[in-house]
């Protein structure tokens, strides 16, 4: 028996330059000059057979799902390493009463131990066949510092990304939410570059009212942008909401990134409030969650696009048909993406891990297939939870 006999939390902190807090929205965007500290964590499972698995979050790393993270460790101790949908089912009731944030890492560190258990990658164990991806810039929000502060700063950027071997490009526009300036930008990238790069929209709610989001929504049909997400400030919630915006423009939605585990996601669709849907093994309940949001989708036809990006997104989309891009985010001119340099075996997201036919490469080595770099995660580590 692989019984689980120790879990560890290690947060951490790291400087990023060139980026700072909108005072808007406290999204991050460019800011030249300027160094953002922010905080991570990094969960390890250890078994009493000499077993361990690791995952260092990136999109969840929030105060508040450190929180729900915590209370789930304790769940995990003593249980057997290789049950991992046993695990997922308990931890998924154990955490009903919140928004299932604090799941998704203690998953990924689970099928991270199973691949070093079984010597296999992730991607292996899912049965994937796809080891190279095809890939999308996705932008940092715009900003009013110089970096993507109007639409020709976007153009210039898109074409950028075109000379490094992006073939798609999905804009995060301003946090004031003008409309008639987001469709000013969208006409405008189309015009530029719309022949050459598939487009897509992500205002992330910042749009204030249904009419915004439908005005915004008519310049993408003009453009023929592949998708329109997650528009206006219900918060990506309202199926009701968006089956209308569907009924009245013809640019596909691409919703539910907000919406967390299969059974809501099922409801969302159901009731037609999206075209395609969104899954993030961080969000989601881990990689458990994440395959069947997805075998959701393709029992319905749908597409399921995976969001952000990591190594367990790349394994994850490695076994699905009904994925079309991974998302190469967040980026922008002239300042990183802000996830933590804690690879030590050469894997990036960085702007350029993009090869020259627009793809990126599926880790092959056991796990995860990436090695971590624990002396970095020491040096800057603020404080360790062991649960024994």
């Amino acid at each position: 028996m692989s019984r689980i006999n120790r879990v560890e939390v290690h947060e951490f902190e790291f400087d990023a330059v060139n980026l700072a807090r909108d005072g808007l929205a406290q999204s991050i965007t460019f800011r030249r000059g300027s160094v953002i500290k922010l905080s991570k964590f990094a969960v390890v499972v250890q078994t009493e057979d000499g077993g361990r698995g690791e995952y260092v979050a990136h999109w969840v790393a929030t105060r508040s799902t450190l929180g729900q993270l915590l209370m789930l460790c304790p769940r995990i101790v003593g249980k057997d390493a290789r049950e991992r949908i046993a695990i997922y089912e308990d931890l998924k009731r154990d955490i009903r009463q919140f928004d299932h944030m604090g799941h998704g890492p203690l998953d990924i560190a689970l099928w991270d131990w199973a691949g070093h258990h079984y010597g296999a990658s992730i991607s292996e164990l899912l049965g994937g066949y796809r080891k190279n991806l095809p890939a999308y810039a996705s932008t940092y929000h715009a900003d009013r510092s110089g970096g993507l502060d109007s639409k020709e700063a976007f153009v210039d950027f898109a074409e950028h990304c075109h000379s490094l071997g992006y073939r798609a490009f999905k804009v995060h526009g301003w946090n004031d939410g003008n409309a008639r300036e987001e469709a000013e930008n969208v006409l405008h990238l189309a015009h530029h570059v719309g022949n050459r790069m598939t487009l897509m929209l992500d205002p992330a709610c910042e749009l204030r009212t249904f009419a915004d989001a439908l005005y915004v929504g008519r310049a993408c049909d003009e453009a023929g942008y592949f998708w329109y997400e997650d528009p206006y400030r219900d918060g990506g919630t309202s199926a009701f909401a968006h089956r209308k915006l569907r009924e009245m423009i013809k640019t596909p939605l691409l919703m539910t990134e907000h919406v967390r585990g299969v059974e809501p996601k099922a409801d969302f669709v159901i009731a037609g409030g999206t075209d395609f849907l969104r899954a993030d093994p961080e969000y989601d309940m881990g990689i458990t969650g994440c395959l069947k949001i997805a075998h959701m989708a393709e029992s319905l036809g749908l597409d399921c696009e995976i969001h952000a990006s990591g190594p367990a997104h790349r394994h994850l989309m490695s076994a699905l048909r009904n994925s079309n891009y991974y998302e190469v985010a967040l980026v922008g001119p002239d300042c990183p993406n802000a996830i933590p340099p804690v690879y030590a075996c050469g894997y990036s997201d960085q702007l350029d891990c993009i090869a020259s036919d627009g793809t990126v490469a599926v880790p092959q080595g056991p796990g995860l297939g990436v090695i971590y770099d624990w002396d970095f995660i020491g040096r800057h580590r603020t404080h360790l939870h062991v649960f024994e």
